[in-house]
């Protein structure tokens, strides 16, 4: 679950749910701040609480000619999800790096792996310039075989979407690489907030990626 900042009367946070635990999760929702209205925003179906608090709810992909079935909003929204698309993720950070693919939350072929690009320097002058340059060097070397990579792991397999996450520059010039031309065009997914990549990082990712992300605002 994420956090991030908020206003001084609320606080948000930000949950992954499966489609199969979506209206349980949606039901104890209610049971906890009140009767629910839902609303179409951004995208979206927001739940509006009485007690104030909201919850935004959004498909992990968009419905393309395959809507979920169901006779209410959160029915067809738990439908939709639990499709299997097969995705192709990105992961990457300074330290390292995990590419898979993925479908109905599971990993079927991976790699993962520790690069090292150097931090920022506060040193000035010449030494400063070494520096940078250095450091542009290490991460055009992470980038292109992490691209080399990805490459190799998504052969073979009919990838649907794209899921970047860690630090979302790297990850998009991975994707910019040669080695990645001919997935250049996939429609990218929800960008995923990860910690350095791992193998476990990655599996947690892929379970992300395939669930209905819900933002949730509590007033204080």
């Amino acid at each position: 679950m994420e956090t991030r900042p908020s206003g001084p009367n609320e606080k948000q946070r930000t949950a992954f749910i499966s489609g199969e635990r979506l209206p349980g999760w949606v039901d104890r929702f209610a049971a906890s701040h009140g009767a629910v209205q839902e609303e179409l925003d951004d995208g979206g179906t927001l739940l509006r609480a009485a007690d104030g608090a909201t919850a935004l709810l959004r498909a992990p992909w968009p419905v393309d000619g395959r809507p979920g079935k169901g006779t209410t909003t959160v029915e067809r929204l738990a439908s939709l999800a639990s499709q299997e698309r097969r995705l192709g993720i990105i992961l990457v950070r300074r330290g390292g790096y995990a590419v898979g693919v993925v479908s109905g939350g599971k990993v079927s072929a991976s790699k993962s792996g520790s690069r090292y690009v150097q931090s920022r320097s506060a040193a000035g002058g010449s030494s400063q310039q070494r520096f940078a340059r250095r450091r542009e060097n290490q991460a055009n070397a992470l980038t292109e075989a992490v691209a080399g990579y990805a490459a190799g792991v998504f052969a073979g397999h009919s990838i649907e979407y794209l899921v970047l996450g860690g630090d979302a520059a790297l990850s998009a010039a991975v994707l910019e690489e040669k080695a990645l031309k001919a997935y250049a065009s996939r429609i990218r997914l929800a960008f995923l907030a990860v910690d350095d990549p791992n193998a476990t990082v990655l599996r947690r990712a892929a379970t992300d990626a395939c669930a209905v992300r819900i933002e949730v605002t509590d007033p204080l």
